[in-house]
């Protein structure tokens, strides 16, 4: 078993899949084969608002945006990351249950990869959804300065649609000038966490996109901020849940105020209005601002097709827990007025407000605290979880996925996922097989309360 500190590289695999998502929505898709995809991370000048371009932006690739990875289900993939910032980062790919040496956690998983290095990612996808990636390394810096991207992974036998629209929905810390203020507010952090000021999709404004007049368009969304939580409607067009965390819902419901927090992904089908020029919208109504995300207008002649016509997607081979066999474990989400943690070369914001079953993470350190369960392969486990303070958590386990179930506080639509958003004063229970061997981190996506301590570990042997 690799230690902590064990330096590895990923061998390089055959048959890589990648897109990318130009600033009118479009996607493509480009094949390479018998060689890793490089991926540049760099900084760049981004065109966020109408004050000129905003300095010290981060990205993926050559692009001013992160290119929407496009792979296949059961089909291998491979990356080279080339890291051209002037500070360590990683990948770390959401959602998807791969090697746990892939999984980009310094320390834990992988080492730092350095400026001016590299680092080889292989892995082949078992699950076909919409996932996403991003840097487990000064996070809340890296990630609040662009570092996200999204991941589509086909299924040759999914449902045709007639258009696809990839959405990467984040806020922005920007002045007034258009460029960076700080990261994070320590008051804040201990609070909900420090809100953007400026909301985007897909870096842009409330920008709007072209589909088929009366088609069925695939809506593929992310929450890929570092604070903010949504509540999501479709306005103008009919609107179905489909897909949620990259796994199929059983029942398609409605999105009417559907929360979801930063980690979190949903796919829709929208039906397009029938008139050539008629706009649907896709609206975050949280809070006393109701947003508009963005817009897409209906083009050419009706194509009159019905939602309820569009075939089931394909579940993915998850295993399904034996809950008569299970195994519970406690958690138990908390503030914390420990120690502040260490200055370490991925980023510490200096406090530690949170903590899980009382023990706050000690963020950057090769030694770091013991798991806070240890599993054993194969068996099913259910992770009780409590959360007594009055902040939501979207929780998001790395490397495997679980079933919620048994909420106090929120009916439970069945289905498997990688993210639960936990309500102040909730308790629910998180049903898993324990099916892929390793070290993967449990932490809250609120990034700020990540690094001030609601993060640890779990271990499969």
């Amino acid at each position: 078993m690799l230690t902590r500190r064990t330096l590895m590289k990923g061998a390089l695999v055959a048959g890589a899949y990648a897109g990318g998502l130009d600033l009118a929505g479009r996607l493509g898709g480009v094949a390479s084969a018998g060689a890793a995809m490089p991926l540049v991370t760099r900084r760049t000048e981004a065109l966020i608002t109408d004050k000129g371009p905003t300095k010290g932006a981060m990205t993926y690739g050559e692009a001013e945006i992160p290119p929407v990875l496009r792979m296949r289900r059961g089909a291998p993939f491979s990356l080279r990351l080339d890291n051209r910032l002037e500070e360590p980062t990683t990948i770390h790919w959401h959602g998807l249950r791969i090697d746990n040496r892939m999984d980009g956690v310094p320390f834990l998983t992988q080492p730092y990869v350095y400026g001016g290095d590299g680092f080889d990612y292989a892995f082949t996808p078992p699950d076909a959804g919409t996932f996403w990636y991003h840097p487990h390394c000064n996070t809340l810096e890296q990630m609040g300065r662009g570092l996200a991207g999204l991941i589509v992974v086909e299924d040759p036998a999914d449902p045709v649609f007639d258009a696809e629209i990839v959405l990467n929905l984040r806020d922005w810390r920007l002045g007034g000038d258009g460029q960076f203020i700080a990261q994070f507010k320590p008051r804040d952090s201990a609070r909900a966490g420090t809100f953007g000021t400026v909301r985007t999709a897909n870096w842009r404004q409330s920008p709007q996109y072209d589909a088929p007049a009366g088609g069925l368009v695939r809506l593929r969304l992310a929450a890929t901020d570092v604070t903010r939580i949504l509540a999501l409607s479709v306005e103008g067009a009919e609107a179905l849940v489909i897909a949620a965390d990259g796994n199929p819902v059983a029942e398609r419901f409605v999105p009417d105020h559907l929360m979801i927090g930063p980690g979190q992904r949903l796919d829709l089908v929208v039906r397009m209005p029938d008139t050539e020029g008629a706009i649907a919208a896709l609206k975050d109504l949280r809070g006393t601002k109701p947003a508009t995300l963005a817009t897409f207008r209906a083009t050419g002649a009706s194509l009159k097709r019905n939602v309820a016509d569009l075939p089931a997607l394909a579940a993915n081979p998850l295993p399904e827990p034996d809950l008569s066999a299970a195994t519970e474990l406690p958690f138990i989400l908390s503030a914390s007025a420990e120690e502040r943690p260490k200055d370490g070369i991925c980023g510490s914001l200096g406090y530690n407000f949170w903590a899980i079953n009382k023990v706050p993470w000690a963020d950057d350190t090769g030694d770091p605290t013991a798991p806070l369960a240890e599993m054993k392969t194969g068996r099913t486990y259910i992770f009780n979880v409590e959360n007594p303070t009055p902040q939501v958590h979207p929780l998001h386990l790395h490397g495997l996925a679980f079933r919620p179930m048994n909420s106090n506080k929120q009916a439970i639509r069945p289905h498997f996922s990688d993210t639960y958003l936990i309500l102040p004063d909730e308790k629910v229970q998180l049903a898993l097989v324990a099916d892929n061997p390793g070290d993967w981190v449990f932490h809250c996506h609120i990034i700020e309360h990540q690094k001030t301590g609601m993060t640890s570990y779990v271990r499969v042997t």
